[in-house]
């Protein structure tokens, strides 16, 4: 059995195993979260919601191993084509995007009546994208020029057309590109510098917010910020059930499917599926899923340390950095240490375009694993064994 999930399922077996863990996680959870969606909308039936995320959940995995098979060379010139096509839909977004709670997050498709965030796919570009730059000017990494600009430019623009919908989207997007850079070697006076300037500008406009009776998203900035400033008082519903919930959960329990605070929870399903995953499996159940996102960030230090080429190396490292720290921020915001923020929990969320996404992410992680494996069976061959590699890699 273990050579025929070899053969079928190359690259990193531990991330796999934390690719699967997630899923279960997720699969339980919502299936827990949704019960009371499923009185108000379906009625009664408690198998829609499970079913569809489900199907959506398989479709995602079915990408992961997809795109785990495409060589990640190819991912470095498609970076620039991704990037060329998500700043487009965002400013499209913003102007004729869905919206919701005064955000226009989401781009309808035409004839279908889906919908899908196109932050996502920025994500996805922008990492990709630096991962190419800094691998492109190993060389020339201090230049200004041929190093900060090209990244710095696309990176801001992004960031300028995800803000007015989704603060905390276009705050991953950035400081995950600020850490791959940092890694990458940047220069510090570039980052720190530009870093600096950034902070000084969201100060003012936080000053302001505070200071003025702004409406739109900037009143729900000032709400969130003067609510968790205060503690999270009365009136911050979401958090004062969140912990509820993680209180109920105690140290160590296993009841699946019996969360109370389901009920009560604004988005258990999604925003705060993990205060219901704390409750239902406590403490520790919370921690271990913490953990999964860790070790994910843990392994992918390992294909940098075991990479000879620097863009597989980046490409993996930025990914995991943004997947581990949008669930580290999500967590915090579910455990009151953040202002809430509407990010998911990446793999376990319920949802569409933020799931199959990650699962593509999940994918390209694979994908620099496999080629990395392939490398270092290549260099302990003679040129004939190679071939012969190449030919069954080709074949499978």
């Amino acid at each position: 059995m273990a050579g025929g999930f070899k053969k079928y399922f190359r690259g990193d077996p531990v991330i796999w195993a934390v690719i699967v863990l997630l899923s279960v996680f997720s699969l339980l959870a919502v299936y827990s979260s949704t019960g009371s969606l499923a009185y108000q909308y379906q009625g009664g039936n408690t198998s829609y919601y499970i079913l569809k995320h489900a199907t959506i959940l398989a479709m995602g995995l079915l990408i992961t191993y997809i795109t785990h098979l495409i060589p990640y060379k190819y991912f470095s010139r498609f970076s620039q084509l991704l990037l060329a096509v998500a700043i487009p839909l965002l400013a499209i977004t913003l102007v004729y995007g869905v919206s919701r709670n005064e955000a226009a997050r989401w781009l309808a498709i035409p004839g279908l009546g889906l919908t899908f965030q196109t932050s996502d796919i920025a994500k996805l570009a922008i990492v990709m994208y630096t991962a190419r730059i800094l691998a492109k000017n190993q060389d020339d990494i201090k230049s200004y020029q041929k190093a900060f600009k090209p990244i710095i430019i696309p990176l801001l623009i992004i960031c300028l057309l995800v803000v007015p919908a989704n603060f905390s989207t276009a705050f991953l997007i950035f400081t995950s590109a600020f850490i791959l850079m940092f890694i990458g070697r940047i220069k510090f006076s570039y980052l720190f510098g530009f870093t600096g300037l950034a902070a000084l500008i969201m100060a003012v406009l936080i000053t302001a917010a505070l200071s003025n009776d702004w409406k739109g998203r900037i009143g729900t900035w000032k709400n969130r910020i003067e609510n968790f400033a205060d503690g999270g008082n009365e009136e911050d519903y979401q958090v004062s059930q969140a912990k509820i919930a993680i209180v109920s959960g105690g140290l160590v329990k296993l009841r699946p499917g019996k969360s109370i605070q389901r009920n009560f929870l604004p988005h258990p399903y999604s925003d705060f599926i993990y205060a219901i995953i704390i409750e239902e499996y406590g403490l520790l159940g919370g921690i271990a899923v913490l953990f999964l996102y860790l070790y994910l960030l843990f392994r992918a230090g390992v294909l940098v340390r075991n990479s000879s080429t620097t863009f597989p190396a980046f490409l993996a490292m930025g990914l995991a950095i943004m997947i581990t720290f949008q669930a580290v921020i999500n967590m915090a915001v579910v455990v009151n240490l953040l202002p809430v923020t509407g990010l998911p929990l990446p793999m376990i969320s319920m949802g569409g375009s933020s799931l199959l996404f990650t699962c593509i992410a999940f994918g390209m992680i694979l994908s620099v694993s496999r080629g990395i494996k392939k490398q270092q069976a290549s260099e302990t061959m003679d040129p004939g064994q190679e071939q012969s590699v190449d030919e069954q890699e080709d074949h499978n």
